[in-house]
């Protein structure tokens, strides 16, 4: 079945896109940047040092994610407890990228995403899996905004689920994010050389669901 990966930074669209095109193609959509945050709730939750690779291994095989289709879309599930709202807080989210470097933590998901991903077609998004995860996905899209626009979308979805954080906070978190996302040893933050490039910052979700819903069917259907 085909797969379709879109990658890129953090707050640059990803999950949005991934979930529209998912619908529009009758595919399934995989949100791996949610079993990372799920990883960083539970390890958050149960005190692991993240710097303890011990902790780590005595701790990983006590965790299972799974996602459950829901009117609203799919929900993540961490260990049968619906977490999805819990994951996006900010305690979560600046502690996800190092968590994400942790090679251990990245082979039991990347094995995980291709278990979910058997038999059917599948939209996943993240930071690896045009390079890693789906190497030979039939599409391949690399999203980019500038700096200030991701911001101002990660801002807009904070308030929307009742956080007011100031633009400074989200803008260091963000750069940090990026520097350890791109840096890291174990399957860094890379374009693939066969990945479209998007720089989606002037976009809206309609304008850029129709250009990657077009590449789709051009890709996968030669529409």
């Amino acid at each position: 079945m085909f797969q379709i990966a879109i990658d890129g930074h953090s707050s640059c669209g990803k999950s949005t896109l991934a979930r529209a095109l998912a619908h529009e193609l009758g595919y399934i959509y995989i949100d791996s940047g949610a079993m990372y945050r799920a990883v960083t709730l539970f390890f958050l939750e149960n005190r692991v040092d993240l710097y303890d690779q011990q902790q780590i291994l005595d701790n990983l095989h006590k965790l299972e994610v799974s996602f459950v289709l829901a009117e609203t879309g799919n929900r993540t599930l961490l260990n049968g407890r619906d977490v999805e709202e819990r994951i996006r807080e900010m305690d979560v989210a600046a502690k996800v990228s190092p968590v994400a470097t942790i090679p251990e933590v990245r082979r039991k998901m990347v094995k995980r995403q291709r278990e979910l991903a058997q038999n059917q077609g599948v939209v996943m998004d993240g930071r690896d899996i045009g390079s890693v995860v789906f190497p030979n996905a039939a599409l391949k899209i690399f999203l980019t905004a500038t700096v200030d626009r991701r911001v101002e979308r990660r801002q807009r979805q904070l308030l929307e689920q009742g956080h007011v954080i100031d633009y400074e906070d989200i803008l260091h978190n963000l750069y940090e994010r990026d520097y350890i996302d791109s840096t890291r040893s174990d399957s860094p933050l890379i374009k693939a050389p066969d990945a479209i490039l998007i720089d989606n910052s002037n976009l809206s979700p309609e304008e850029q669901l129709a250009i990657c819903a077009l590449l789709a069917r051009h890709r996968l259907f030669h529409v």
